[in-house]
């Protein structure tokens, strides 16, 4: 009985490990093709123009330069157009966690007389495409005097991501327990001490995961910033690319990877710091709604 037993239980213990090995091979192929395009992209930006043009465009390099990253600062205003990102990217980030926070806070912790359709309504936006904005608020814009600055983008931006925000947000207050705001209304804390000292406290995860993922957008806008910008001084990343575009269609391609190298430098530092901390979001929001 034990010899035949043997070969059974060795069964589900080799089964296991192809299983493990499939997914050990299937996950290194995704890392790969993800990993991949960034060693690339670095290793054109060292490369020589000549170097570049003339051989194999995915070859290592025959020799090695920096000087693509000084012509691509000289080239184009490279660090003006990653201040313009910064300030359209930290704006429109402020004005979708505050008011998705808000929204969220009222539709699902104190509630109201149809809140479940207001909460539905807003997520019919998550559908909208945002061309269909660009004339009108064009039309506002220049009524109001607001073309050509910073909020034009800002605005558009924060308004298409809150949406999703207030979904994130709400599926994460679903789940946070509700003796938390009783004890705190029976010690006389009112909704904004409770707002302030509970619930905002509790999604600091939740916070960096909406953050990090409308920053992806907003960082690499080009449609909302060629629409309303007009003032070379204001142009955000994705237009000051197009600098690199010299006469006749003629590209420097070694200096246009050394720019995308260092404007994409800061959202890969983010992400590798803050990883962490937006997966746990995802998880404890998202997932659960």
């Amino acid at each position: 009985m034990t010899a035949l037993a043997a070969p059974a239980r060795r069964r589900p213990r080799s089964r296991l490990d192809i299983h493990r090995t499939l997914i050990a091979v299937l996950v290194t192929l995704i890392v790969a093709a993800q990993v991949y395009p960034l060693v690339w992209l670095f290793v054109t930006s060292i490369r020589t123009e000549h170097d570049f043009t003339t051989g194999n465009p995915f070859a290592l390099p025959g020799e090695i330069t920096f000087d693509n990253y000084g012509r691509a600062f000289a080239i184009g205003d490279l660090g003006t157009n990653m201040v313009n990102s910064l300030i359209v990217t930290a704006g429109a980030n402020l004005l979708i966690v505050l008011l998705g926070m808000m929204a969220a806070y009222a539709l699902q912790v104190l509630g109201f007389r149809f809140s479940r359709v207001v909460r539905g309504l807003f997520l019919i936006g998550i559908i909208v495409p945002v061309q269909i904005a660009l004339v009108p608020l064009f039309i506002d814009y220049a009524t109001v005097n607001l073309l050509d600055t910073h909020l034009s983008m800002i605005i558009p931006l924060a308004g298409f991501s809150l949406p999703m925000s207030i979904y994130l947000f709400s599926s994460f207050y679903e789940y946070i327990p509700h003796d938390l705001y009783e004890a705190a209304s029976i010690d006389g804390a009112g909704p904004y001490r409770i707002f302030a000292q509970i619930t905002f406290p509790l999604s600091t995860n939740t916070i960096v995961t909406i953050v990090l993922v409308n920053s992806i957008f907003i960082w690499n806008d080009f449609i909302f910033a060629n629409t309303f910008v007009l003032s070379p001084e204001l142009k955000t990343i994705p237009l000051g690319l197009q600098n690199y575009i010299g006469a006749m269609g003629n590209i420097d391609w070694t200096a246009t990877f050394a720019a995308v190298c260092v404007t994409i430098t800061p959202l890969l530092l983010a992400f590798l710091l803050l990883n962490r901390a937006m997966i746990y979001g995802l998880e404890s929001g998202a997932t659960k709604g």
